[in-house]
């Protein structure tokens, strides 16, 4: 693929994502659409990990959280099932949103599936690419959320996200993840888990 279009594409994701009520304020203190800023981090991130991205993966890791505002939690019922129910729906949704972009461009029905595909996490484990969205997914969460999320809950849920989010890992995003420049409090509950 072209790097104009890509870049077309991931600017045409970004612009959709400024459409986010929702806001947040960046490292800087700049105020931000909320998925926009979501989206520019795992970017930057996948950029980190992986050297060359395909253009799949690096359209699939911007529309990650595309439309997110859209589709709220609170339309589901509570609970576990509920939740899975979400995401699932969450992660089909992406994969809408952005196949409508990549068409736009005229771009190739087989991109559009791969993507698609990475989007709704198919075959994660068994596709490398997958894999390595989830990678980035969790090393963004570390990262940027972390903190604010070990603030809002007690730190036996804390300690049991990070387990479940480093055994969704592969050993080179749990390498990636010991690398992060964490605080002490983050450093500190990580190493709790993994203990």
């Amino acid at each position: 693929m072209q790097q104009n279009i890509l870049n077309q594409v991931l600017n045409d994701i970004d612009q959709f994502n400024l459409n986010d009520p929702n806001k947040e304020i960046d490292e800087l203190g700049t105020e931000h659409a909320k998925e926009f800023l979501y989206g520019k981090r795992m970017s930057n991130c996948l950029h980190d990990f992986m050297l060359a991205p395909p253009a799949e993966l690096q359209i699939a890791a911007r529309a990650q959280h595309i439309g997110r505002w859209l589709s709220l939690r609170s339309d589901y019922p509570e609970g576990r099932a509920g939740y899975l129910k979400w995401r699932s729906g969450l992660g089909k949704k992406h994969a809408e949103l952005c196949a409508e972009i990549m068409r736009k461009h005229n771009l190739d029905e087989t991109l559009i599936d791969a993507t698609a595909s990475l989007l709704r996490k198919e075959k994660l484990k068994r596709n490398p690419l997958t894999q390595a969205l989830e990678d980035v997914i969790c090393l963004v969460f570390l990262k940027y959320y972390f903190v604010e999320f070990a603030n809002k809950h007690a730190q036996d849920k804390v300690i049991s996200i990070v387990q479940k989010t480093w055994a969704k890992m592969s050993e080179q995003g749990q390498q990636a993840a010991l690398a992060l420049d964490l605080s002490d409090e983050a450093l500190s509950l990580v190493k709790q888990a993994l203990a």
